[in-house]
């Protein structure tokens, strides 16, 4: 551990402890995102028990669609998370 230290330090490169309002902020910002994609995976559910009998390209779309929803999701909340761990 100390050589990775030292080694990132000869880089330039620096690590702060975070602190507990950022601690807080990153639980709260992950909880509401995840709680955005459990509702993406409802309705994706929902969605395709209405599309049971439907041609399975549409099917397909709606998935795609929902995938690529959850993925925007998710790289929001990253973003955000290292904002705030960058004191953003």
């Amino acid at each position: 551990m100390e050589r990775l230290r030292k080694k990132d330090a000869e880089d330039g490169v620096t690590t702060q402890p975070m602190t507990d309002l950022q601690k807080a902020a990153i639980a709260e910002v992950r909880s509401l995102y995840d709680s955005k994609i459990a509702e993406q995976d409802i309705l994706q559910q929902s969605a395709m028990n209405n599309l049971l009998n439907a041609d399975p390209a549409e099917r397909e779309e709606v998935e795609r669609r929902f995938r690529r929803e959850r993925e925007r999701l998710a790289s929001e909340r990253d973003v955000k998370i290292e904002g705030i761990r960058r004191g953003a």
